[in-house]
């Protein structure tokens, strides 16, 4: 499995329970019996849950709660670690592409490239961990502008420029897509067709007894019960929306897949090139995963392996505990997953008509507000690779990994580092290396974006800045320059205000400094 948790056990104890007698209870027999009574068990709860709605539609939730109970009965069957370490290999000479070999395309060229192009956006996440309501996607991040927003000024800039007409389709789950309907509707008169669909609605299992939790198929009345499954659901609900069919048909080969809070995700003519190109391969190169140089910061992060010749992504989940440290070590594995995906269409349909879409299924513990343990089985979008042909690592620069996760990336993205030009940030030219600063705030007074603002009265000064560290009761007055490292520690009780124009350049402030009106 890929975590602690044991299916099985929990199982074994459920069938002793229920007076099972058949074979010893640590018999290969006895384990298979088991599963088939969990299976089943689960199977009979989903068909209560369709009960509980009109008969309208009930087809299209049995078609969904059908691959939810096919990815349960894959969790069934796995146990122990999901991967053989030792069966990992040394990464093929080819396997990952330098960014720096790709050429640009001919002006002329551009314009059919993009035609072949559809650009996808993950918007399943809700703005909650920041301090927000709705979908993340609506967050300002940049002169009051949103990620839906900078996005949207993106694609519509490369359909002017190129006089193109690249689609934007937005994955939505059941928490974002009402919200996300509203704000669609006033993007009417931009150069931009917007498409959306929603990826699966799944109910989550209670621990204890390996059924659901929810009572009935109203996911409103009891939203907790229920959970989107990752965005590795996307393949399957790509297709079951009707996108795939329409796309391929009006001749596009290609969609390009990113998080809508990476702000570096934009789409790129170079690798647009090797797929669409000029410069594509003899040998058709199904899927694309960009990975960038991995940092101590990105330790957690998925990578790159060859397994059985085949290229595929590592997740930490996966990983046998007495290996997390190779895991995590820069030198082993250099790369890690961007999250920015490109991918045949056509590969995509038949993957799907054949059945052999294959992705490790992450289990997510948690705990509800009522104290309720629960499991939530999903899958990471990137793990597809090993099911293409021809997949290949583009090795980008780190310009192309902006993910916004906490107020500390907020800082960076919203300070004078960067300039926006058509919906992209671009790095000021005054930046002497290229790398971005390592920010840590403390999460008791910045982690909500509400309440990180109010502590600034604008955003320092960062263009020479290498390290930052706030910990504790702190705020910036205008105009503060920070340079080098500097860290900024208020013991509990006391409060720092950095004053106005201050210039701090491989300081540590600590203590209590307060300035007060007169």
């Amino acid at each position: 499995m890929t975590s602690g948790i044991r299916p099985i056990d929990v199982l074994l104890q459920r069938a002793g329970v229920r007076g099972h007698q058949r074979a010893p209870s640590d018999s290969k027999e006895f384990h298979e019996v088991t599963k088939r009574d969990a299976l089943r068990l689960l199977e009979n709860d989903v068909d209560r849950l369709l009960q509980t709605t009109e008969p309208a539609r009930q087809p299209a939730l049995r078609a969904e709660l059908g691959r939810f109970a096919d990815l349960f009965g894959r969790f069934l069957q796995e146990e122990g670690p999901a991967l053989d370490w030792n069966k990992i290999q040394k990464l093929p000479e080819n396997a990952v592409m330098n960014y720096s070999n790709l050429k640009l395309p001919k002006n002329e060229q551009i314009r059919n490239m993009l035609d072949k192009l559809v650009v996808i956006k993950l918007n399943g996440g809700l703005g909650t961990s920041m301090g927000c309501h709705g979908p993340k996607s609506v967050i300002p991040v940049r002169s009051d502008l949103t990620f839906l927003d900078l996005t949207v000024q993106q694609i519509e800039n490369l359909n002017k420029t190129y006089d193109a007409n690249v689609p934007l389709v937005l994955m939505n789950s059941f928490n974002t897509d009402e919200d996300t309907e509203k704000i669609v509707r006033k993007y009417k008169g931009f150069r931009v067709q917007i498409h959306t669909f929603n990826q699966s609605c799944f109910p989550r299992i209670s621990r204890e007894h390996f059924l659901p939790v929810a009572k009935d198929v109203d996911v409103e009345k009891d939203m907790e019960a229920w959970y989107p499954p990752g965005h590795g659901d996307f393949y399957d609900t790509f297709r079951n929306s009707g996108l795939l069919k329409k796309f391929i048909e009006e001749g596009r080969e290609y969609c390009f897949l990113s998080n809508i809070d990476n702000l570096g995700a934009t789409v790129d003519l170079n690798i647009l090139n090797k797929l669409v190109g000029e410069e594509r391969a003899t040998t058709p190169v199904e899927f694309v995963m960009e990975v960038t140089d991995k940092t101590r910061a990105d330790v957690k992060g998925g990578t790159l392996i060859q397994m059985e010749n085949k290229l595929r992504l590592l997740e930490i989940a996966q990983v046998p505990p007495e290996h997390v440290d190779d895991f995590k070590s820069v030198k082993t594995f250099k790369f890690f997953n961007t999250n920015n995906i490109w991918a045949n269409l056509a590969a995509i349909d038949r993957v799907l008509r054949e059945k052999t879409l294959n992705m490790e299924i992450i289990v997510n513990n948690k705990t509800l507000e009522n104290g309720t343990r629960v499991v939530q089985l999903e899958t990471a979008v990137g793990a597809a690779m090993k099911c293409f042909d021809g997949a290949i690592g583009i090795n980008v620069p780190r310009s192309r990994f902006l993910p916004v996760k906490k107020s500390s990336d907020l800082l960076l993205v919203m300070s004078n580092l960067y300039t926006l030009k058509n919906g992209s940030l671009v790095m000021s030219p005054q930046r002497m290396f290229p790398t971005t600063p390592l920010v840590k705030l403390g999460e008791n007074h910045f982690s909500k974006v509400k309440e990180f603002l109010g502590r600034f009265a604008n955003i320092p000064d960062i263009i020479e800045l290498d390290h930052l560290t706030v910990s504790g009761d702190v705020t910036f007055g205008r105009g503060v320059s920070l340079r080098g490292t500097v860290i900024i520690i208020a013991n509990h009780g006391d409060r720092i205000d950095i004053p106005a124009g201050a210039i701090l350049e491989n300081k540590i402030v600590s203590g209590n400094m307060r300035i007060l009106d007169h």
